[in-house]
């Protein structure tokens, strides 16, 4: 009796080049999944949607190559510095933000490119000191109940940029119309994302198809107009900006916005720990050594450090690394870094689509207010999931003080305070007061400093 034949075993890892059509098609998916979050940063922050794109792209093919092709992770816009970059554009460009009839503040986008690559130091310098001396110091600096508070306080912090954009700055005449859009994208976007979980491709594109409903849905609403579109030519050169390396308010709000890398770090370093395990198993079955890629935290944190600096000098939105096109990752067993090259050099194709940049711009704010509630939401709930995961004794009056002090200065604080910044002013880093988010951040890792320094008596049961 002959031996049965075992079917091949299909997949890609980091350092395999798939054929031409594979890698096309599989490098396309990578793009599409990338897009409607990455846009959608944009179009929240008033960014140029083309540099945006454009930025993504470059980025993710520099971080690629800073890992030497190890870590398979494309790079998109973040939306945890979305509260700090709103607080940014209100008071510097406060005429282009508030106006609705404007995509793109310049003048507000320069400021904010310092802090993004203030943010790429602080990357890098955390990454190698990891190689150094390793994670385990890094958490006990950042532990899980100052980074999961954290994540809390940037997603409901936001509330107000997404019940904003659903309808409560919309004009009294067009204010009914533009909640019912809003709350119609939303429902669609939380049904598509619950019950097309696990059918493909298309199950991981939620957020495009939710968009995609709403802004048809939006139509017949008089809410979408198609002028610039149709004006637009089809090729362009994007927005490029130069940072406002010379301008004292970018550096009073550099490190406000650097500082959100405390919520980014943990984020970072999750999809790692996912990516390898995923790596490893397919390597097993495949009859080939595990690339163990959990073990380069450091190195993975200098390649998202090297993405922001090419973010930051463009002026596209600051960016991390994606979930979303890890678990696209993790269903199509395609890991291989020259797919995501692929995708990478799409991305810097599409930003010079001028035409699709200005499609993108006629999104009605309805339906990103839409979006924005449902996402805004998930990355609050994202910190009480890292809490959870983590395993925090929220029994422990040593824990419940770190989480505590985090919420109510970081969500009390934008919500109360005017602005939402503390007005404590320290000349030259926060001239104007600190931010809430900030404020919060620094209270946080103070009160924890204290409990590493005076160690706490230890009572059982904690």
């Amino acid at each position: 009796m002959s031996a049965e034949k075992k079917s091949p075993i299909i997949g890609f890892l980091p350092d395999d080049t798939p054929p031409l059509g594979a890698m096309l098609s599989l490098g396309f998916q990578q793009f599409l999944t990338m897009f409607p979050a990455t846009v959608l940063v944009a179009i929240l922050t008033k960014f140029d949607v083309g540099i945006t794109l454009l930025a993504s792209g470059l980025g993710t093919i520099i971080a690629l190559l800073v890992s030497k092709r190890k870590i398979p992770m494309y790079y998109g816009s973040s939306f945890s510095y979305i509260a700090v970059i709103i607080t940014v554009m209100s008071k510097f460009a406060p005429a282009c933000f508030s106006d609705p009839t404007q995509v793109y503040c310049p003048e507000g986008v320069r400021i904010v490119q310092v802090g993004i690559i203030l943010t790429a130091v602080f990357e890098i310098g955390v990454g190698f000191l990891i190689m150094r001396i390793g994670k385990a110091a890094l958490d006990r600096v950042l532990p899980p109940i100052v980074t999961g508070s954290m994540a809390m306080v940037i997603g409901i912090a936001l509330a107000n940029a997404a019940l904003g954009n659903a309808g409560n700055w919309a004009a009294p005449e067009m204010a009914a119309a533009t909640w019912a859009v809003a709350f119609i994208t939303l429902i669609a976007t939380i049904l598509f994302s619950v019950y097309l979980q696990g059918k493909g491709l298309i199950g991981m594109l939620p957020i495009l198809l939710g968009a995609i409903f709403g802004y048809l849905v939006a139509i017949p609403f008089g809410l979408v107009h198609f002028e610039k579109v149709v004006a637009s030519p089809w090729f362009a050169v994007p927005h490029w900006t130069f940072p406002a390396f010379n301008d004292p308010n970018a550096w009073g709000m550099a490190l406000s916005i650097a500082l959100i890398f405390i919520a980014t770090v943990p984020e970072s370093t999750a999809h790692l720990y996912q990516m390898s395990l995923y790596i490893d198993d397919l390597a097993t079955e495949m009859g080939r050594k595990p690339y163990n890629i959990k073990e380069l935290v450091g190195l993975n944190l200098v390649a998202d450090g090297a993405d922001d600096i090419i973010v930051g000098l463009l002026g596209g939105s600051a960016g991390t690394n994606y979930g979303e096109n890890n678990s696209l990752m993790a269903i199509t067993r395609n890991y291989s870094t020259s797919v995501l090259m692929v995708a990478g050099g799409m991305a810097i194709v599409f930003g010079f689509f001028a035409k699709l940049v200005e499609l993108v711009n006629t999104m009605p704010a309805a339906v990103v207010g839409g979006l924005s509630i449902y996402l805004f939401g998930i990355i609050g709930m994202q910190g009480v999931a890292l809490i959870q995961s983590e395993k925090v004794n929220l029994f422990d009056p040593k824990q419940l003080a770190i989480g505590a002090i985090i919420l109510i200065c970081g969500i009390g604080g934008n919500l109360a305070l005017p602005n939402g910044v503390f007005p404590f002013q320290v000349p030259f880093l926060f001239p104007n007061g600190i931010p809430a988010i900030v404020f919060a951040a620094i209270a946080g890792i103070f009160i924890n400093s204290i409990f590493l320094v005076f160690k706490p008596p230890v009572v059982r049961g904690n």
